[in-house]
């Protein structure tokens, strides 16, 4: 009795943290790893980007000046990113966006610079004209069945020369006070003198508390619901890099001017449209639409007013980021919002968008565009030429699909 007993008992771990406890735990932490590498793959990689830059550039990527400019520089393209980014999870593409970023800028300097109309009325009616816009090509591509590659292409079009004739060939400027905040304004100054920007050192307090809040109620309700979650230490090590990175960009936003407005309203972005596609029932529709059509329509969704609406929004991000680009510019030109769509699109499927729809996240789209901004920032520091950019940037559109169709072989087998 007693040698089966001892033939059973498990092998103590020998020292040094081998055996076959450890190795358990390594293996679970390395499984959990692999289900989520569609999820983390391009964090990780956006992490790796950021420390190659900074050391090829000798620190001056993550200045706090550069840090800053990087984010005015690539809001509106992080704008645009997140309205495609619902455009292709439902299985379709905008062509449209660049040139009707372009139209929106044409149309609010002609509203406030030729007539005087005041820049918050001018805002509401590009919105607007935004709305109209995308509810005309959703009505076209959801009604009439005319696929959206035609639609947004003639789209881009109409919309380009649209521009040209709004501004006829010529660049309208200056924009009110106003709204070039919208491009290049800050949070203004509160509190005793710290040699830091207190209210985004507050704000960086409070994004960190909501995002462990978060983490760790999402943890909670998976668990209730018997769904799978990491295991604990790499839960921890995820919350420990997130703190750090926010705890890192606050700092160094809080060495300059502060946080720029833009970035305040594109984190209401992030944040309301992360909550829809997580939790309301229009962007589980959305999903279903693009990972199923057929099933989609025999479950009841109605997938022509979803697709109405994806377009309908994307139409209102475009002018919001025609907005943003012609108030940091301080003038809109009839060249502005050039592969604005091409950088969008390429954001949405490095972020981790499948080209077959019904997969992707709000936040894989932003760090599919802080991907492109940082190679775009980091190879201008290093004065990379124009053509060897472009080069960069495709190869890296590319290696983001294939890993994509290499997850998705991997998975299947």
């Amino acid at each position: 009795m007693s040698t089966d007993v001892t033939a059973k008992s498990p092998a103590p771990a020998p020292p040094g943290g081998s055996g076959p406890a450890a190795d358990g735990l390594l293996g679970v932490m390395l499984a959990g790893l692999r289900r989520n590498m569609r999820q983390y793959g391009m964090l990780i990689a956006l992490g790796l980007i950021v420390v190659l830059f900074a050391i090829w550039t000798d620190g001056d990527l993550l200045l706090p000046r550069n840090v800053s400019n990087l984010v005015l520089q690539n809001s509106y393209i992080l704008i645009l990113a997140i309205g495609m980014m619902l455009v292709i999870i439902a299985g379709h593409i905008d062509l449209s966006v660049g040139s009707l970023t372009a139209f929106t800028g044409a149309f609010a300097a002609v509203l406030t610079v030729q007539h005087g109309v005041s820049w918050p009325v001018a805002l509401v009616l590009c919105l607007v004209m935004g709305a109209v816009a995308g509810s005309i090509q959703g009505y076209l591509i959801a009604y009439l069945g005319i696929p959206s590659f035609i639609v947004t292409l003639a789209g881009m079009l109409l919309f380009r020369g649209l521009t040209e004739i709004l501004l006829k060939g010529q660049t309208l400027g200056p924009f009110p006070d106003g709204l070039q905040k919208l491009g290049n304004g800050f949070l203004p100054e509160v509190g005793p003198n710290t040699n830091y920007h207190n209210l985004t050192l507050l704000l960086g307090l409070v994004l960190i508390a909501a995002v462990v809040w978060q983490e760790f109620r999402d943890r909670r309700r998976q668990q209730e619901f018997s769904l799978d979650v990491l295991p604990a230490r790499l839960f921890l090590l995820k919350l420990t890099a997130l703190v750090a990175a926010i705890l890192v960009v606050t700092l160094l936003l809080a060495s300059y001017k502060g946080t720029p407005i833009v970035l305040i309203v594109l984190g209401v972005l992030v944040v309301g449209y992360g909550y829809v596609m997580r939790n309301a029932v229009f962007g589980r529709h959305i999903y279903a639409i693009g990972g199923n059509l057929p099933a989609a329509k025999l479950s009841g969704v109605k997938d022509k007013k979803v697709t109405f609406c994806v377009f309908l929004n994307m139409g209102v991000l475009a002018a919001l980021a025609g907005l943003v680009v012609a108030a940091r510019l301080n003038a809109a030109s009839p060249k502005a919002g050039v592969n604005f769509e091409l950088e969008a699109i390429a954001s949405s499927f490095i972020g981790g968008a499948s080209m077959s729809g019904g997969v992707g996240t709000v936040l894989g789209a932003i760090i599919g565009g802080l991907v492109l901004g940082v190679l775009n920032n980091g190879m201008n520091l290093l004065s990379v030429g124009t053509d060897w950019q472009q080069v960069i940037k495709g190869l890296a559109l590319l290696l983001a699909v294939g890993f994509d169709v290499w997850n998705k072989r991997k998975s299947g087998s």
